[in-house]
């Protein structure tokens, strides 16, 4: 952001009570350069969600989804393993990449994405879909709502999350050779609640991360330079996107009406 050390983003918030001596009680002031990194996120991370919806949906309805999909061949794989390669190429090379290769990066995986889960409206009913999508969209809005705005740190839960994560693959690798019903409904119970966790942690987690890169170029532009909120953006809103589709997912196991 260019407008750091612009104090007009920063100012008294509708309805903010004074405190002591006249002075804003900490946690009251209306931030406009947050305001417009946060939305900046989500309105990247809504784009991808609607255009993996809509490559989803074209997929599976031109048929080419059941050949190839349920085909089980090569091309499946690639289609299905591409995402996860664009993650770790995004996450990883985060500083070796523009901010416009990064933003195509993004592009393609939303859209792989889409290829890859075209299979649901194979497996599902469109009603179900539509409700577990809403249902979805209503928690991860709350979820990331108490996220931004609670005072409580949750930086604690991070490392206790991704070891969830680590022990969903496990299990889900493991039923892959079982094939345990009673196993895959406890995955994915656990697996809304381990996302739902995400989706409040991720979203404090970037918070956090806006406002500690903002208040170091103040006083060192080199920072600034290091860190542009450009690529912070896409890169928050990839990984919001993560939490939102993989809380979807799960809970399309519970809420999803078999065809």
């Amino acid at each position: 952001m260019a407008d750091w050390n612009d104090t007009r983003n920063e100012r008294t918030g509708f309805g903010a009570a004074p405190g002591i001596n006249g002075e804003v009680a900490s946690g009251v002031t209306f931030d406009e350069g947050l305001r417009k990194h946060m939305l900046s996120i989500y309105n990247y991370m809504t784009s991808g969600i609607l255009l993996t919806g809509v490559i989803s949906l074209l997929f599976a309805r031109s048929g080419m989804a059941a050949d190839i999909m349920l085909g089980g061949g090569p091309l499946a794989w690639i289609i299905i393993l591409s995402p996860l390669a664009i993650v770790f190429a995004m996450s990883f090379g985060r500083n070796k990449f523009s901010t416009a290769t990064l933003q195509a990066m993004f592009w393609g995986f939303a859209a792989l994405m889409g290829l890859s889960m075209s299979t649901i409206f194979l497996m599902y009913t469109a009603s179900s879909i539509a409700v577990t999508f809403f249902a979805t969209s209503a928690a991860f809005a709350g979820l990331s709502l108490f996220g931004y705005t609670t005072k409580k740190d949750m930086s604690g839960m991070g490392s206790f999350l991704i070891m969830g994560v680590v022990g969903l693959i496990v299990a889900m690798l493991l039923n892959m050779w079982l094939q345990s019903p009673g196993l895959m409904y406890a995955i994915s119970f656990i697996g809304v609640l381990i996302f739902a966790g995400l989706t409040a942690y991720d979203t404090q987690r970037l918070k956090s991360e806006y406002l500690a890169i903002r208040e170091a170029g103040m006083t060192n532009p080199a920072v600034a330079a290091a860190y542009p909120m450009g690529k912070l953006v896409i890169l928050g809103a990839l990984t919001l996107y993560l939490d939102f589709i993989n809380m979807f997912q799960f809970l399309l196991s519970f809420l999803g009406s078999q065809e």
